[in-house]
């Protein structure tokens, strides 16, 4: 487990903290490579990890209706681990993605150690169900 704190900056959400911030950071992510075509989540189904695209583009399908595209800096799982959970909808490689993953205990250090960032992740979570 562990990236390099550059890969980190590239996300917006990140992109304004501190080298110590971005080091506790870069210990607790790990990257995943997901082949076009491939749920990475579901709708309904328990959800354990939060997600920064570093490359590539996603569908978030909820029902049977793509409901949005995200691409490399756009995260996504923050709410299954915020709130009940269940994931609230598909994610699905429309390409090849390339992503970083946070799993939800360390999220939860996250929430302890770096209550600001935790809040703004909140923020973009809100925002998207708004």
């Amino acid at each position: 487990m562990g990236v390099d704190v550059e890969r980190l900056r590239s996300i917006p959400l990140f992109a304004e903290l501190g080298e110590e911030e971005l080091g506790w950071l870069a210990e607790r992510v790990s990257e995943r490579s997901v082949a076009e075509g491939v749920s990475v989540t579901h709708e309904g189904m328990a959800g354990y990890a939060f997600f920064m695209i570093e490359g590539g583009e996603a569908k978030v399908v909820h029902g049977d209706q793509e409901v949005r595209r995200l691409s490399a800096g756009d995260t996504f799982g923050e709410a299954a681990i915020i709130g009940d959970g269940h994931r609230t909808a598909d994610v699905v490689a429309a390409t090849e993605l390339e992503l970083l993953a946070m799993f939800g205990t360390h999220f939860r250090e996250l929430q302890m150690d770096m209550p600001e960032l935790a809040e703004r992740i909140e923020a973009t979570m809100k925002l998207r169900r708004d």
